[in-house]
């Protein structure tokens, strides 16, 4: 980005943390020499078939070693080793091929994981040849952000802070959800909590995961988002913290004063999706369905549907002036799926609640400025976007702010 936004950042933050790329994970392989290089295309075939690397599809079957004399060494992966290092596990299909072409099984070493950056990947051929492939920036598989893309990040991360500060001195996190077809916020929230009585908090200490009360958090909070008011005389009046911060917190605060209330589900991400959806229901009514086998074979079979099919609308919930026809009167091939597409901008990492409910509302990237130490389940204590196993996955960027965007907002707050 230059210009303005030259010293803004958009930091991928990847599915499992990052190793030293001289201490990344190995699992062991039985290997063998092929000492007839014409061979190599049969064996490959045959091995694929009764020893697939399931876990290993970035390892190369092959290892190509040049000797002197200009000779090349072929060496290809037999199976995986047993945990013993020995050879009696190897199976009887791949002992068979041993035999035919009279092999000669060695045990070696290779990554367990896909490099993901160039210095791992350097790392792993060392030991054997890997596959790299860059981190798509994108769900559309185009890797990093044009200059237009990255302004559009900019502005939208921006309207997300203009959004917690909007509150005044009470300091909450916010969500936006845009569609990024019409690059409009169909979809914008606060967390929704109430305040208690704390003394004044000293502000510009470091934060750090061990920080337990919310109170002890705010004045860091406000001095990051430029909520701080620099007048020093008289304590606080009231103090929160962000929802995703402290998910349990509330259970404390109700127990320890009467007066507080924290609500467990109103954070931001929460009362955003219920937003969206709120939308979807306004501009989209409900199908009539013709008897009721239609209706149960579109939720038994969404898959048949044309449900899921990704939204091509973008107007707000605004226009009210647009007639019905124009957002498909109820017809599903025009009504969204969930969020499916769609990004949404946090100021503040989401807890583990609010990732899995950007899982389910099937959302397509998530855009945060700052980093949730204490919950934070997407880069900073867990890594949800990671985990095999959930039916979606979205791309995760920390939206890194200059120091001087941030000087300029606690000005403006302060005053000159």
């Amino acid at each position: 980005m230059s210009g303005e936004n030259g010293a803004w950042r958009i930091v991928h933050v990847p599915g499992r943390p990052p190793v030293p790329p001289d201490q990344q994970l190995t699992v062991d392989v039985v290997a063998a020499q092929i000492e007839q290089p014409k061979l190599t295309n049969t064996i490959i075939r045959r091995l694929s078939q009764i020893a697939p690397l399931e876990d290993l599809h970035h390892v190369k079957r092959v290892k190509k070693k040049c000797l002197e004399g200009g000779k090349i060494q072929l060496s290809v992966i037999l199976c995986l080793a047993s945990e013993n290092g020995d050879f009696d596990g190897i199976p009887c299909d791949v002992k068979d091929v041993i035999n035919s072409y009279q092999l000669s099984p060695f045990v070696a070493k290779v990554c367990k994981y896909a490099a993901s950056s160039k210095e791992e990947w350097v790392e792993q051929c060392k030991l054997w040849p890997t596959s790299y492939h860059p981190p798509t920036y994108n769900i559309s598989g185009i890797t990093g952000f044009s200059e237009e893309d990255s302004r559009s990040v900019v502005s939208f991360m921006n309207y997300a802070l203009e959004l917690a500060k909007s509150h005044g001195n009470v300091v909450v996190n916010a969500a936006a959800i845009v569609d990024p077809l019409s690059n409009q916020v169909i979809a914008r929230a606060c967390d929704e909590v109430c305040s208690w009585h704390t003394p004044k908090t000293e502000v510009g200490a470091e934060f750090s995961s061990s920080t337990k009360s919310p109170a002890d958090m705010t004045g860091w909070i406000k001095h990051e988002l430029g909520l701080q008011r620099c007048s020093s005389g008289g304590p606080e009046q009231v103090a929160t913290s962000i929802s995703c911060l402290h998910p349990r917190w509330w259970v404390d605060e109700q127990t320890r004063r009467s007066s507080s209330f924290w609500h467990p589900l109103r954070h931001a991400v929460m009362v955003a999706i219920e937003s969206s959806a709120a939308r979807d229901r306004c501009l989209f009514p409900d199908v009539r369905y013709k008897d009721e086998a239609t209706k149960e074979e579109c939720i038994l079979s969404p898959a048949k549907s044309q449900a899921k099919r990704r939204k091509t609308d973008g107007t707000d919930v605004d226009d009210g002036d647009k007639n019905d026809d124009a957002h498909g009167n109820g017809d599903l091939s025009s009504r969204p799926y969930l969020c499916t597409g769609n990004d949404i901008y946090l100021v503040w990492e989401p807890c583990t609640m609010c990732a899995m409910a950007l899982v389910h509302q099937r959302i397509r990237r998530v855009f945060y400025a700052f980093p949730n130490p204490s919950a934070g389940a997407l880069g900073s204590v867990h890594r949800l976007q990671g985990q095999k196993s959930l039916n979606h996955h979205y791309a995760v960027f920390r939206v890194v702010m200059p120091q001087d965007i941030l000087d300029k907002a606690k000005t403006s707050i302060c005053g000159s």
